[in-house]
């Protein structure tokens, strides 16, 4: 069987195919593929690579690219999947399926940064990476910085899905007024919105007052809770609740002792005239209501 592109093309059994760059797909996604190959047929043939076995064991492959259409075979319960077989060793698999999800136009963060970071330790240099991925030399560049200046407030919020990995790679070349701009322009491009652009505003706050942060893999004990420590706070706590309602008790005390001053007055003739003289008769509708509360009180 020969394939759109001329290359031959075999049945391979799915169970000797491993995949050498493994990835989570997306169910929604992943669903769609495996109906579409249900309903259609498969369109386009994975890429596997031979690796020979001594003795009369049977071939096993290596995938280059096409995991979601090798899923998606085995989900069908097929026992065989239409593949291009290559000569390659395991390092070239690993990179060409790197650049083969790298030049994909949608991609997830978290699997960008993880492939650029394997090219560049497998000694591409940046031109390079640039050049098999279709990325701008500039993209792969600030992809490189926020990994190797330890950006980790920057890498987290990436992973986590909160900022495009390109605007974080903006705010990392940025200083603090430029971040600003950087932030406008990726609301005005629609890159954040919401909750995301609220959040990415407090990222880069956080970023200016305490630094880019520390890894994820922070190994320090923690402080272990005792009896006598829960205690403490609890006893802390129930202190800090007594002050409070001194200061509550203490206040009431005092309006209550004005409210009763005021009334006092407002029932001398003489105080009232001189009042009305100074044409200040009236006063704010709730002192008035207050002092007709007290209006049966003693004096």
């Amino acid at each position: 069987m020969t394939s759109a592109s001329g290359a031959l093309t075999v049945l391979v059994p799915v169970n000797a195919i491993t995949v050498v760059n493994p990835r989570v797909r997306n169910q929604k996604v992943f669903d769609e593929i495996t109906a579409n190959i249900a309903e259609l047929g498969l369109k386009r043939p994975i890429t596997v690579a031979a690796r020979e076995l001594e003795g009369d064991s049977a071939p096993t492959y290596e995938l280059v690219c096409g995991q979601g259409r090798l899923e998606a075979f085995k989900a069908l319960g097929q026992s065989e999947i239409p593949a291009i077989v290559i000569n390659a060793s395991s390092e070239d698999c690993l990179v060409m399926s790197l650049v083969e999800n790298l030049a994909r136009r949608q991609h997830r963060s978290i699997d960008l940064l993880r492939d650029i970071r394997r090219l560049k330790e497998s000694g591409y240099s940046e031109p390079e990476i640039a050049a098999k991925t279709q990325l701008s030399t500039k993209y792969v560049h600030g992809v490189i910085k926020l990994l190797d200046s330890k950006e980790h407030r920057l890498l987290r919020a990436v992973e986590g899905g909160k900022i495009p990995v390109s605007v974080a790679v903006d705010i990392a070349d940025a200083d603090d007024v430029g971040v600003q701009t950087i932030l406008r322009q990726a609301y005005e491009k629609k890159l954040l919105r919401g909750g995301r652009l609220l959040s990415a505003k407090r990222l880069v706050e956080a970023r200016q007052k305490h630094g880019k942060g520390r890894a994820s893999t922070d190994t320090r004990p923690q402080k272990s809770l005792s009896v006598a420590s829960l205690l403490r706070t609890y006893q802390n706590d129930v202190e800090r609740k007594k002050i409070l309602l001194r200061k509550a008790h203490a206040t009431r005390s005092e309006m209550l002792f004005l409210t009763q001053s005021l009334k006092t007055l407002m029932a001398d003739e003489n105080f009232v005239t001189l009042l009305r003289a100074e044409g200040l008769a009236s006063m704010p509708r709730a002192i008035a209501d207050r002092i007709m509360r007290l209006k049966d009180a003693p004096v």
